[in-house]
This record gives structure tokens, sequence and C-alpha cells, in this order.
């Protein structure tokens, strides 16, 4: 047992020196100066040196010695810096890299995955404190060009089935046993203790813990020489489930590299429930003394693994895409000369491509990624989208057939669902983004809009070439993108990275949109809204949408103002509304398109035209805000009218933000919020609700009040027109410009009441037999506009300031008389309200413009 033991000892340290040697030949002197150093900041702790906090910070990592160039790095930092921080216990147990570190699947980009792995017995403060230094170590690796993510393990936490909190590295409660399965199968080991899981042989796994003792008990293994995560145990269905789902959330980012782990999950879950595990596989080549091989390659394990899978259900498609993902993670361009460059990654790559017949052409292609342009990129994108979305279908019916409850927390799923979601649904309106790192540069010289009106034989619509102007390149090409409206094409091209500062545009289809115009949209768009954002936080994914970044634009399409030229257009400059322009209350507003960036990063744009462009573009902005939203970052208004541009932008602008400032400060307490427009002479209000936000068309002064009465007139109302219909002369005695005036006139017999309304300028409308009640009506109304003052517009010739004055019809000595109208309940309210309360009831005041 002894000489086996110490056999496995001599296999595991030149298995993991081999691992650390290609490790480092693989990369610049950069990543290597990181490499050899990360060890010693990790055991030393000096002012002079990277990562380094005030106060008890624990370091000092077991077993660890600095070697000859650490040892003269430390010299040549300060003498004394050695000896003045040698650590007395060890909190760290060993450092150590995973993942694609030392492996074929390493490049000149690769990131630096690191676990530090420390003593159970660290304290929250202390841990903390280590979590800070790593923090600070990581600053500095990027100071230095390296990527990398320090992940602190306690020794137990696989045994006590701990998780970390999701991340953009960390998987959270989506991973266990799988995450302990990668780190044994790619582990280097930089500095510590080896890692006892090896010495352990397949067949005992079942007993880790028995056997593991058996060791110690004979003396064959001493207990604080070796690092114990434990045994890799059983794989759940729930666990496999959470992981699959953590790797579809990794390949957004990072597509070739996901699919092939993807797909080993897939491959994991058609085994299940006799899943053998990676890990163990290298274990077993390890004991059976393959050191050499190839076969130990983390990555070519995987693909081999995989390879099989994929054989044997039949899917030749996806087998195909994972080699070609294999090879260009690799990233050893095998049709160019690499003098000097590591002879066994080509050598592996060489071996490969020989078994899967690929011939110059399709390697040419590939080496030449850096060089495709959109119509490749979008093959690839749906191509990986149409992989992932299998192992999607099959995850679920996994899911199924296993009766899942799933292990990891509903946040965990929900995040990760979230942005799934957000980057494949694809959705009317939304911009596909299509280069998660497939392409650097899909920018295009050329790019020409073509609009096609309705009754030709194409449907009616913008066509996007990457072509210019010529209609024989045109005509025998596809186009690269199509829709209704210009707004989505502009925002798809320009999202997506054709779309840049060197970029020609042209333009056919000047009778909707000229060139200076599509210049000016696109200056617009490219100067607001950045290409690049961070990814969304966990937080965003899990909470609901918010619109955090929106860009209005209007008469891009339609332009009402364009029929101005060479007319000479009447106008009051007191009464300038564009919503209602002129004596013919024209809307000035043709189009409007929204282009929004969401909290979850998904662009989206949507379009509107007609004389209600405005309204049905306000309610759509409205509904996409919940009530408890923050606003939005930025709003933006882009204006391409010929005329009064500066004027529209201003009050579509102004019109917008109160809208948004209505909809997300009401609250429950004060449910009642309304705002009434007047858009070419019809008068609309929006009704902000505490879930949503209602539009409803006002044709005249009783469905206006009624709309904001709690109260609502019911019964027979009968418009009688004013012209056909003469008004009591009474009332005519008391009609008054610059005021709205309300007559109440009782019927016989108790059917109802008339109701007479006089407008600011004395236009009538006579309702008869309406019933309700007045009293809550004339509450209603009156609490309305002393609440409401300068926050709302209900046109410019309809209200005023001033509150209504209501009056009531009597018969006094046989004759009609108006007197003002009261009632109990009203002048209760009034008696006990104090005049400055702009939310409470005031008694009518009586005063003129």
């Amino acid at each position: 047992m002894y000489l086996y033991i110490e056999t496995l000892k001599q296999r595991l340290d030149a298995i993991n020196q081999l691992r650390v040697d290609r490790a480092l030949a693989a990369m610049g002197p950069a990543f290597q100066q990181v490499y050899s150093l990360l060890p010693t900041l990790l055991h030393y702790h000096h002012p002079l040196m990277p990562g380094y906090l005030e106060g008890n910070v624990p370091h000092g990592i077991s077993f660890y010695t600095p070697d000859e160039n650490q040892q003269k790095w430390l010299r040549e930092l300060t003498p004394d810096a050695q000896d003045a921080n040698k650590p007395g216990e060890m909190p760290i147990t060993g450092v150590y890299s995973m993942g694609s570190t030392s492996s074929v699947g390493q490049n000149g980009t690769s990131d630096l995955d690191i676990w530090v792995c420390h003593q159970s017995w660290l304290d929250n403060n202390e841990r903390l404190a280590l979590q800070k230094k790593c923090n600070q170590l990581q600053k500095w690796c990027v100071s230095m060009g390296v990527e990398a993510s320090f992940f602190l393990i306690d020794e137990n936490r696989f045994r006590h089935n701990e998780s970390g909190s999701l991340g953009s590295e960390d998987c959270g409660s989506t991973q266990h046993i799988l995450l302990l399965d990668e780190f044994y199968r790619t582990a280097v080991r930089m500095a510590g203790k080896r890692i006892l899981w090896n010495m352990v042989p397949g067949e005992e796994e079942s007993h880790y813990d028995d056997y593991v003792m058996t060791l110690y008990s004979q003396g064959v293994l001493t207990p604080n020489e070796w690092l114990d995560l434990g045994g890799l145990g059983t794989l759940s269905a729930e666990e496999y489930f959470g992981a699959s789902l953590w790797q579809l959330y990794k390949s957004i980012d990072s597509p070739y590299k996901a699919v092939l782990k993807t797909l080993l999950l897939e491959a994991y879950s058609w085994e299940y429930p006799n899943t053998q595990l990676l890990a163990m596989d290298i274990k077993q080549r390890l004991h059976d003394g393959e050191i050499v091989s190839f076969g130990l390659d983390a990555y070519c394990m995987m693909l081999e693994r995989v390879t099989h899978y994929l054989t044997s259900i039949d899917d030749h498609a996806r087998l195909d895409l994972v080699r070609r993902c294999f090879y260009l993670k690799v990233c050893e361009k095998l049709t160019e000369a690499q003098p000097g460059r590591n002879g066994w990654r080509r050598e592996i790559l060489t071996q490969l491509i020989k078994e899967w017949g690929w011939d110059d052409a399709r390697l040419q292609m590939l080496d030449n990624r850096a060089e495709w342009k959109i119509e490749q990129v979008r093959e690839a994108h749906n191509e990986l989208l149409d992989a992932m979305m299998q192992s999607y279908r099959n995850l679920i019916r996994f899911a199924r057939r296993n009766n899942l409850s799933v292990s990891a927390s509903p946040q965990d799923i929900g995040v990760l669902t979230r942005k799934l979601y957000a980057a494949f649904e694809a959705l009317p309106g939304k911009v596909t983004l299509l280069n998660p790192q497939i392409s650097p540069d899909l920018s295009e010289p050329h790019l020409t809009f073509i609009h096609v009106p309705v009754g030709r034989a194409n449907r009616s619509g913008w066509y996007l070439y990457n072509q210019a102007p010529d209609m024989d390149s045109i005509i025998s090409h596809q186009p690269l993108e199509f829709n209704r409206y210009l707004n989505k094409l502009v925002a798809w091209a320009w999202f997506n990275g054709l779309l840049t500062a060197q970029t020609r545009i042209h333009i056919k289809g000047n009778d909707v949109c000229d060139l200076p115009r599509l210049q000016e949209l696109v200056a617009d768009v490219s100067h607001h809204f950045p290409l690049r954002l961070p990814s969304p936080t966990p937080k965003a994914l899990y909470s609901p949408c918010e619109i955090r970044h929106l860009a209005i634009i209007v008469n891009l399409e339609y332009d009402p103002t364009s029929a101005f030229r060479n007319q000479v257009v009447h106008f009051d400059f007191r009464k300038l509304d564009v919503f209602s322009f002129g004596q013919q209350q024209q809307c000035l507003i043709g189009s409007i398109d929204l282009l929004y960036r969401n909290s979850w990063n998904e662009v989206r744009t949507l379009h509107f035209n007609g004389e209600q462009a405005m309204i049905e573009a306000l309610k759509t902005i409205l509904g996409k805000m919940h009530q408890d939203a923050a606003p939005p970052d930025e709003v933006d208004v882009f204006c391409y009218s010929q005329h009064l541009r500066g004027l529209i932008k201003t009050r579509v602008q102004q019109l917008v933000s109160e809208c948004i400032d209505l909809r997300l400060s009401s609250t429950r307490q004060e449910p009642g919020r309304f705002k009434a427009l007047r858009v070419a002479g019809q008068t609309w209000g929006l009704f902000f609700e505490r879930l949503s936000v209602s539009v409803q068309k006002l044709e005249n002064a009783v469905e206006f009040y009624g709309a904001i009465s709690n109260n609502k007139l019911h019964g027979l109302s009968i418009k009688v027109d004013a012209d056909q219909t003469r008004l009591p002369a009474v009332v005519n005695g008391y009609a008054s410009e610059g005021i709205i005036q309300f007559f109440f006139e009782d019927t016989q017999n108790d059917r109802g009441f008339n109701i007479y309304i006089l407008d600011e300028s004395n236009r009538v409308e006579i309702y008869h037999h309406c019933e309700g009640s007045k009293e809550e009506l004339v509450r209603d109304v009156s609490r309305f506009y002393s609440s409401s003052h300068d926050r709302f517009t209900y046109g410019s010739s309809f209200i005023n300031f001033n509150l209504p004055q209501f009056y009531q019809i009597v018969h006094i000595d046989d004759r009609l008389q108006v007197i003002p109208f009261r009632s109990q309940t009203l002048t209760q309210i009034c008696a006990t309200t104090p005049d400055n309360s702009s939310n409470d009831y005031h008694q009518p005041r009586y005063h003129m413009h």
C-alpha cells in the first residue's frame, strides 16, 4: 500500500508540474509573472506588496516555500519583507488555478480562475479581510493585463453543501458536485497541499471517507498534509438542472466555450442516473499511469465524452458545431506558420482535424474569424442559438422526466432564466444582438436603406443592404434586414456594429425620409446610446424590467409641418399648441418612433403614426413602467420636423416628463391622477391608476367631468344643439366669458335633471334627463380643480385654472331664478378646509380671466 501511495504521489506531482509548465509556456510575460507571484502575495503581507491592507489579514500558505525566482523578487522588493512577514499559523490550505488553465483550451485571451482554499476555523471578520485582499490582488492582475477571479473556498464547503451567491462568476446555488467535478479534473496546484481526492481509487469513491480514514490510521498518509474537499458522491437530477441553466447563462457571453460545457452536462444527463463524471475518468487514467498522454488534458477529455454522446444519438449537426467551437477555443491557427509556438497544442489539433477529415478551405474560414462580417456572424449566431435552445429543450424534458424540485434557489433560477430570455427571446420590435464574441469588427463601408411603398411586388417597408446604391449590385444581393419602419433598421445596424462613424449612408425613398434626416437620426442615436454596457446585475434581472434610456423620435417618417412650405399658416401665438394647431386644430406630430434600452439590456423599438401617435406612444411608454419603477436615467426627444422643430421637441419633452412623473409618483392614497390632452381638436384623458394607465376619448363636457368623478353620471343623456334649442333666458343672463359654468335644472316628476354647461367662450352643451348625484359630481370636479392647478392641461380653450361655478335653476314666486348651487355636504367640507391645502375641497371662487 505504501509503495502504491508513493507512486501515486510521484505521478500526481509529475502531472501537476507538467500542467504548470504548460500554463506558463502558453502565455506571455505578464501572465507568467502574475501566475508565479500570486502564491507569494498570499503567503506574505507587506505594505510594499500588491494586495496589502492594514489590519489583521490572514496570510500564509501551508507547506509553501518561495522558489528561487520568487525569493529574488522578494529581495528586490525589500530586504526585510521575507523575515518581517513570516506567518505563524497557515490559514490558507492551498492556492489552485482551475478551468482551462494548462489545458489545450488555454489561449492568449484566457483568464484565471483561482481557488484560495482556507481553514474552516477562520471567523467571519478574517474571511472578509482575506476576501478584500483577494479583491485587491484582482485589481493588481488587471493592471498587469490579466483577468483573474478569486474564489474563497472553505475546506468544509462541499461537505456541508454550502454555496456562494450568484454573480458574474460564482454559480451560486446551481452547482455542488459538478463544480467539484470540474475542480478535481482541471485543478493546478500553485502552492499548498496536494489534493487528497486523487489518492482514492475510483472503486472506493462510494465510501470515500472510510477509505481516507483507513489511510490515516495505517500511517500511509498524514492528515494535515492534504486538502480534503470530500468525495464526489452522487449527482442529483436537481443539480444537473441548475448547472445546465448556469452554462446556458454563461453561453450568452462566451458562446464557444459554453457550447462544449453545456453538451458535457447534456451527456451527463443522457447517462443519468448512472453518470460517470469526467473527473473520475481522469483519476482512473492517473491511477493507470497515463501521465503524458493527451488524454489527461481536461479539454480533450471533454470533447471525447461529448463526441461519444452526440455520435450515440446521431446528432451530427451539433457534433460538427462542437468541433468548430473546440478549434476556435484553442485559437491555434493551423493555416499560419507559428515558429517558436508551443508544439503540443498544434500537434493535438493537427491530429484531431485529420480524424475529422477537414480540408484547407474549412481551416481557412475558421482562422479568418476576425474578418467575418454580418452574414457569417448571423449564421454562426443562429447555429449557436439553435444548439443552446436544443440543450434547453432537452433540459426541460429531463426535468419533467425526473419530476424535479430544483435545488437551486428560486431567485437564482429566476435570474438565469431572465438573462436567457433577455438575450435570446425574439420579440416584435426587439433588436437582436448578433455578435457575442463571434467577430470583433462588423463595420460596413456602405449601408443603403431602400423604401418600397405600398402596392409594389415586394412587401412595403425598408430594406437594408451593405452595398453602395448601385442597383445592379443590390439586385444581385439579398437584403441584410427588413422592417416596416426605418428606426428599427438604424437601431439594428448601430447596436450590431455595422454602422460606424466611417460608414457612408445612402437612402432610396426620399418621399418618406431624405438623407439629411437619416444622417441626423444616425448621429443622434450614436451620440446618445453607447454600444457596450456592463451586463445587468442579478438584482436587475430578478427585478421587474424597467426602461433605463428612452429616445422619442418625432416626425421621422411622416412630418405634417412639411405641408407648410410656401403656405401662409394662420395661428395665434398665444395659443401655440403643437397637438391642436391653428384654425384647423391640426396635430403636428405625424409619427413617433420609440427606441429604448431596459434594465435587462434589451434594446426595443416601436412605431406609431397618424393623428393619435402621441396618445398611443404615451400610453405604451407609461404602460411599460410599473408603479414602483425608478424613472429612466435618460429621456431624449429627437425631432426631425421641417418647421417648428424646437417648439415641437420642447412640448413633447415637457409632456412626456410630466406623464412619467405622474405615473411614477401616484400612490394608493392618491389614486385619481388624471391628465387631459387635446389632440387634433379632440380631447383625450389619461388616467393614472395603480396597475395601469388607461386612455379615454372625452367627447364632451359630461364625459370629461364624469371621467374625473368617482360618481359617474348615468341614465339617458341627450345632447341638444344650442342652435336648435334656446337656453333658458335666466341662464343667458348669467353667461360670462372666461369661466366654466354649470347650471342644474331639476325636471318635473323627479325624472332626473338637466345640465347646461357654458365653457370659457360661452359655447353651450345641454344634457337632458341625467341621473346621479349632483353633490358628488360637484365635489369631485371641485376637488380636481383645486388639487390639479398647473399639473393638468385640458386644451387651450376648455379649462383654465379658475374653479368652475355651479348654479341651481329654481322656481321662486313663479319665476325662474339662478342661485349658487349648495349642498350640506359641500358646505361642511368647505367650512373645515384651509384655503391653502392643494389636495382638499374649496368653495367656488368667482373671478374672471
